[in-house]
């Protein structure tokens, strides 16, 4: 019962990290990276469709991405996407083509970035503490139910609570990469 919980629980904190993860790739550190465009949705056909999906994007230098739309009819679409998100990108098109440049970081956006960053680390802190509640709260429940002793729901806790420490040395791991990552001019 209890190894069952601790599993359940490390599975829900892989997904956690592997989620802050995700979110992380969004926050552009100055370099091109085909997944800054993850979150575009273009809608083709009534139906939102991730960008991946409907163009070959790759990365032409350090600085640039290029995407090319498989429909000629896309490219507006994807122009606009791309003017519509919040990645403060501005696309410039020539013929098939469609060509971002990364804007070069300040030392404010870096700081801003930064902000966000740590934003979303504490989200994912927040999240990897509310699974040990559950799972600590799962243990408890056993103990009233008297299908495991006190001993057993002593260790059960301790072992919930080492996993924890775990991912939130993961966390922090992430976020100082993250960081560092930013700072690099």
């Amino acid at each position: 019962m209890i190894e069952e919980i601790k599993q359940d629980a490390e599975e829900r904190m892989t997904k956690s990290l592997s989620a802050l993860e995700t979110a992380f790739k969004r926050v552009r550190t100055g370099r091109a990276h085909p997944s800054l465009l993850d979150s575009i949705k273009i809608n083709y056909y009534d139906q939102d469709t991730p960008l991946n999906q409907l163009a070959n994007i790759s990365v032409e230098d350090g600085r640039t991405l290029a995407i090319s739309p498989w429909e000629k009819q896309l490219v507006p679409l994807v122009e606009k996407a791309i003017l519509a998100s919040d990645l403060g990108l501005n696309p410039s098109t020539s013929g098939d083509l469609i060509r971002l440049a990364m804007p070069a970081l300040t030392e404010e956006s870096r700081k801003g970035l930064i902000k966000v960053v740590r934003k979303e680390a504490e989200s994912g802190r927040i999240s990897i503490r509310n699974i040990r509640r559950d799972a600590i709260s799962d243990i408890k429940e056993l103990l009233k139910e008297k299908e495991i002793g006190e001993d057993d729901e002593r260790k059960g806790s301790d072992d919930v609570q080492k996993i924890t420490d775990k991912y939130i040395k993961d966390v922090e791991l992430i976020l100082q990469k993250k960081e560092k990552d930013l700072m690099v001019v």
